[in-house]
């Protein structure tokens, strides 16, 4: 499927994040200022679930199994940057990305691949979407209160919505 030396055109987005919604972000080394979550192109006959495991390892340091990924079952078809269309094969203009998530128990320091991303940081749900360069990216965080359910600040337990009453 991947053409010698071009990227394949489909790809993974990893939302890593706490049950409290805390995001990880990382902040690419080709454009500073431009955040984003774990991302990266499936390899060939790799699943889309080990290119997620991949991509978080190598991005992070982290080991996806020892949490709780996810296939959150979207994924979006978007135009592919113009300074990023070198990497595929010539006339490729979009990329499909499929949507994962990873929830820690809290945030840790991590391990960022040198040359591809400058730094990390966690930031509350609302403000990573915010910070996000990418719609898809920000629209993934921005699902993340459909995905999770805080713990109830006195026990420490998930609220159940079914029990709340108004």
């Amino acid at each position: 499927m991947r053409r010698e030396g071009y990227k394949t055109p489909v790809s993974v987005l990893v939302v890593i994040h706490t049950p409290d919604r805390q995001v990880l972000l990382l902040e690419r080394a080709d454009h500073p200022g431009w955040w984003q979550s774990v991302t990266g192109s499936q390899e060939a006959g790799e699943r889309l679930i080990d290119t997620a495991r991949r991509e978080v390892a190598e991005e992070t340091g982290l080991l996806a199994d020892a949490h709780a990924l996810t296939d959150w079952g979207l994924s979006t078809r978007y135009e592919i940057y113009a300074c990023y269309r070198h990497r595929y094969a010539p006339g490729v203009t979009h990329n499909t990305e499929h949507v994962f998530g990873l929830c820690l128990p809290a945030p840790v320091p991590v391990r960022i691949a040198p040359g591809e991303h400058l730094t990390w940081r966690w930031l509350p749900w609302e403000e990573a979407a915010a910070a996000c360069f990418s719609p898809s990216n920000a629209g993934a965080i921005r699902l993340l209160p459909e995905r999770t359910v805080l713990p109830d600040p006195v026990d420490n337990q998930p609220i159940d919505p079914a029990s709340r009453t108004a």
